[in-house]
């Protein structure tokens, strides 16, 4: 598995050149002023999943950079110094206005931007025109007119800001109602956490069409297992989503197929703060994986950063949904006014088909610096991804602050853990005590006299004195417990509230213990 260094954002990938949309270059067309525009190319989604169809019954040939000598010097602190003029900007005016990134270092490989108009798809063709580049990155104004761009990115209508963003293999990201960016998206994950390489297909063309209330991206991928036709339809009101199709098509089998893969950050909170080296309490884009799943029972797993590369996999049938979220949005937790990780994004993957029979799959990457992505999760199919089959998957995407389908129980809200034993003592020898925090769902009207039940299984070791108790002045409920475990291997944890009839009063709770990193030193999570 590779560590995603968040300023590269994607490694450079090649695709083929989508040679059925090409044409001659013609005249700018009058809603885009400045910018040329090869011949109109006939263009459906259709069309475009024919090509992939087509293209995946022949082997993978990657599209050689243009001018890569040139393209090798322009670093990150020169890619960022190249800027789209805003005088070029397409849809200005309109509410999705849409602005260019140029090609560098780490976005070598040329993705084609076509704009669609009435059944019609007009290549933009590149030129140095179109960008302003700083002192630094001066030596790039003479690139040649077939280079190509590395993304884009769709404006705030005012043009102050943007809120969506592909750049990077098959990456793209939103910085939701918060405006503030984190955690992103892929289209397609491909044997993720193998003992083999990682596969990361690119998205090498793009075509946009702006609709009555929404704007349309449709996308090409391809890469050396599979090809694939998407049709993305963007909202911006309060929170971003977007209905995504997938039809992909493979070129040869591969062993994990990972769908609506989201890729995030989490380095520490309180939960392993005493091995932090940093001043501030929390650094993470995303504090844990929830799971809706198909039976309709709501999982919540909060994030580790664990000794080694972990997999851990939540079978299912046609889940409900599945996401990775930013609980904690209190600005104390951080203590940052840089980056800001109290309006970090959450998203959430919302099936709109039956996705059938599968599995969630959550990696957690050891990290020690906040600029790796060390977290994904995906949906895996049970169907094997075999040479030559082909699958289509829907689904809706959300990007918020706010949980968009929360559960209708009560929610945990912190983890805690420390030293067992009594409060004021030295502690249970070999003991870790867990504290784990719900609320909602109607808690806050019950009391400690309700006899509230508390649910807790382990994998393995000794689960000692749990209890459960209203803390006091809040409208929360406390689930308390120890655990004796050893060994190296990790523990599976499982816990939840329920009533004196039997009937779960929240969410479950789930973790993943390692006894060989617990010490005795007081933690905790809010989570």
């Amino acid at each position: 598995m590779i560590k995603i260094n968040r300023r590269a954002a994607a490694l450079a990938l090649t695709a083929s050149l989508f040679t059925g949309l090409q044409g001659r270059a013609g005249h700018a067309a009058t809603s885009f002023p400045g910018i040329k525009l090869r011949e109109p190319q006939p263009f459906s989604f259709d069309l475009l999943t024919a090509e992939a169809k087509k293209r995946a019954a022949s082997p993978y040939v990657p599209e050689p950079p243009r001018a890569q000598a040139v393209l090798e010097r322009i670093d990150f602190e020169q890619h960022i110094e190249i800027t789209y003029r805003p005088d070029h900007t397409l849809y200005q005016g309109q509410p999705f206005p849409v602005r260019l990134f140029h090609p560098g270092k780490f976005f070598q490989e040329p993705v084609h931007i076509a704009v669609v108009e009435a059944g019609q798809a007009r290549e933009i063709v590149y030129s140095p025109d179109l960008f302003a580049f700083g002192p630094k990155a001066a030596f790039a104004r003479n690139l040649p007119d077939d280079l190509g761009f590395a993304g884009f990115r769709i404006m705030n209508a005012n043009l102050h800001g943007d809120w969506l963003a592909y750049l990077g293999a098959s990456y793209f990201r939103s910085a939701g109602e918060q405006q503030q960016y984190g955690l992103s998206a892929r289209g397609l994950a491909i044997d993720t956490a193998l003992p083999t390489p990682e596969e990361f297909p690119r998205f090498s063309r793009f075509y946009l069409e702006p609709l009555r209330d929404a704007i349309a991206v449709y996308a090409l991928l391809e890469g050396a297992s599979v090809t694939g036709a998407y049709r993305f339809i963007w909202h911006n009101g309060k929170g971003v989503w977007g209905d995504v199709e997938a039809r992909l098509f493979m070129r040869r089998t591969v062993s994990r197929l990972g769908i609506a893969p989201l890729t995030s950050m989490y380095w520490f909170s309180e939960t392993n703060r005493a091995t932090a080296p940093d001043w501030r309490p929390e650094v993470h884009d995303s504090d844990g994986l929830a799971i809706a799943t198909g039976t309709g029972e709501r999982l919540w797993r909060p994030l580790n950063n664990p000794p080694r590369v972990m997999t851990s996999t939540f079978l299912d049938r046609s889940p409900k949904g599945f996401g990775l979220l930013q609980r904690d949005r209190q600005f104390e937790s951080y203590e940052d006014d840089g980056v800001f990780y109290n309006r970090r994004p959450s998203v959430w993957v919302e099936p709109l088909s039956d996705w059938g029979q599968g599995a969630v799959q959550l990696v957690e990457i050891p990290t020690d610096v906040e600029i790796h992505d060390n977290i994904v999760a995906y949906w895996v199919p049970g169907e094997p991804a075999r040479a030559g089959s082909a699958f289509t998957f829907a689904y809706r995407i959300y990007w918020t602050a706010a949980e968009p389908k929360p559960p209708v129980a009560g929610q945990v809200v912190a983890t805690r853990r420390g030293r067992g034993g009594r409060p004021a003592e030295k502690g249970k020898l070999g003991f870790t005590k867990y504290a784990i925090d719900f609320a909602g769902g109607g808690l806050d009207k019950l009391e400690s006299v309700d006899g509230l039940v508390p649910v807790v299984e382990t994998s393995r070791g000794i689960v000692a004195d749990p209890y459960a108790l209203r803390v006091n002045g809040t409208p929360k409920w406390r689930l308390v417990f120890d655990l004796k475990a050893s060994g190296s291997d990790p523990v599976e944890l499982r816990a939840y509230l329920k009533d004196p009839r039997g009937r779960a009063l929240t969410e479950t709770w789930l973790f993943q213990h390692f006894p060989s990193e617990a010490g005795d030193e007081a933690v905790g999570s809010r989570q």
